[in-house]
């Protein structure tokens, strides 16, 4: 038990240490090939393996949509079309500065569902909890703004780049949630044909926007020179993070699992750092404010649990029992 434990922390460390480095690595490429074509790249090959992977532990059997095609479409649009594809485009808009907002949203994605649960299935959050929900979003605007409010809201150039970052992190949010319609799914069949309908739609945006000019298809020695950063974001962000945060989360469970998750906007300050990235107080302040919010909220929601396993029916049924 204890070593299924160690497995799954060190596989949900290496997924959000993995997700947190991607957003360098990625803006480096940029500098050569467009987001979309890398992305395209990227998630193709990843397809490719996961279909490898699932044939060979699950058979072709594992293929078929058991009449959920079209959900399984959706929310695979959401993960490989909505958050692929508009989260590295607004990074690449902004430039340096949309690396940390990238990774800083990213790590928002806890804060997000439990706001997307309250609209979509009614479970409102605790008091508190809305609380660490506002912080979180007080650091996030922290970073988007660098302080500066009003010149933000102002400035089309950054705001709309920064709006695409959030829809797609809304996205991953989605496709997350909709695990829960394939229950009796494997992790791993659940990732490998929702990332291939997912990837596939993409590949059809991408090609369409080609053959209007909007973009163009990257050259051999383009492809040459960006090759380690996708090399790296085909194994770790993209094949090892998608399968092992599935199965370390399976282990720890969502509430422990979800710490993890701060481990995101850590890795990718400390590596703009080291590239030489200006790193601003506000980013500082920003990242400092949702790591706390994060924790505060998990012990808050373990504390709650314990409560309710010590006085099931609650606690005036305790006391009337005694």
């Amino acid at each position: 038990m204890k070593n299924n434990v160690l497995i799954g922390a060190l596989l949900c460390l290496i997924a959000s240490i993995s997700w947190g480095a991607m957003f360098p690595v990625a803006n480096h490429a940029f500098q050569y090939i467009d987001p979309f074509y890398f992305t395209i790249i990227r998630y193709v090959s990843v397809t490719v393996l996961l279909i490898i992977i699932l044939l060979w532990k699950e058979g072709i059997q594992a293929f078929r949509l058991e009449g959920k095609g079209l959900s399984l479409w959706f929310f695979g649009s959401m993960a490989f079309v909505v958050y692929n594809l508009l989260i590295f485009w607004g990074e690449d808009l902004l430039g340096e500065s949309g690396i940390m907002l990238a990774s800083i949203m990213e790590s928002l994605m806890p804060m997000l569902s439990i706001i997307l649960l309250w609209i979509f299935k009614r479970n409102r959050p605790h008091l508190f909890t809305l609380s660490c929900v506002f912080i979180a979003f007080i650091g996030v605007s922290l970073v988007i703004t660098k302080g500066d409010f009003q010149s933000f809201i102002t400035a089309t150039s950054d705001f709309i780049p920064a709006l695409f970052i959030f829809i797609a992190v809304v996205g991953w949010v989605i496709y997350t949630m909709g695990r829960n319609q394939f229950g009796d799914w494997s992790a791993l069949r659940y990732s490998t044909l929702s990332c291939l309908l997912g990837t596939a739609t993409a590949l059809a945006i991408v090609l369409m926007a080609t053959f209007l000019g909007h973009i163009s298809v990257p050259t051999a020695e383009t492809i040459k020179i960006v090759s380690p950063n996708l090399l790296f974001m085909i194994i770790f962000p993209g094949l090892i993070a998608l399968l092992g945060w599935n199965i370390g989360v399976g282990i720890l469970s969502p509430l422990n699992g979800i710490l993890f998750i701060n481990f995101v906007p850590v890795t990718t300050l400390i590596i703009s750092i080291v590239q030489g990235y200006k790193i601003t107080s506000f980013d500082m302040i920003g990242t400092i404010l949702i790591i706390v919010s994060l924790i505060s909220n998990n012990l808050f929601l373990r504390l709650h649990q314990r409560n309710r396993r010590a006085f099931p029916f609650g606690k005036q049924s305790q006391i009337k029992a005694s």
